[in-house]
């Protein structure tokens, strides 16, 4: 019987052990929570926020902020202007901010008519620019539209195109294509 006994409490003794050390568990740094011993997920972003993490096959960039439920994102042009965009899966093209446009001195702007999302037709100034980065992911001569009343720009499919992506909470990852 002590022997039963002694099995026993080396079991239990191995049971509380192995889950007093599981407590508060990281289910994945780059998801920026962790999951409690009740199962509530605590949101670490204040500790995650302004990495870009990358691993042999996918980039996860950071999501700064919503507006109006879509992604708001850092991004590069011409390797020295940093400015938020907003990822616009909707938009077929790169548009650019006034503000933007003047910071990295676009050349020879043309000419191109573009529709709304309201279905007018409106005329835009437009220019080829020396690169645009997300993270490292970098895309050479892409052409931009320049909104002059926008107050944010949107990134759309001129880069997304180039990479199978996926929006996650606190990040959208991108796989190159």
């Amino acid at each position: 019987m002590r022997i039963i006994y002694t099995k026993w409490i080396i079991v239990l003794i191995g049971i509380l052990l192995s889950t007093a050390s599981s407590v508060a568990k990281a289910q994945d740094a780059d998801l920026c929570f962790m999951t409690t011993s009740s199962g509530k997920k605590i949101n670490l972003g204040g500790l995650c926020s302004g990495s870009v993490t990358e691993s042999s096959s996918s980039v996860r960039i950071p999501i700064k902020r919503y507006q109006a439920k879509t992604p708001i994102i850092d991004v590069k042009f011409n390797g020295n202007y940093t400015t938020e965009m907003v990822v616009d899966t909707g938009a077929s093209g790169i548009l650019i901010t006034q503000t933007t446009a003047d910071n990295i001195k676009i050349n020879f702007p043309g000419k191109a008519k573009g529709s709304l999302a309201d279905g007018s037709i409106v005329e835009f100034n437009t220019g080829t620019i020396d690169s645009i980065a997300v993270g490292s992911l970098k895309m050479n001569s892409p052409k931009v539209t320049i909104a002059p009343k926008a107050s944010i720009g949107l990134l759309g499919h001129e880069f997304l195109d180039n990479y199978d992506w996926k929006i996650v909470d606190t990040f959208i990852e991108f796989r190159k294509r």
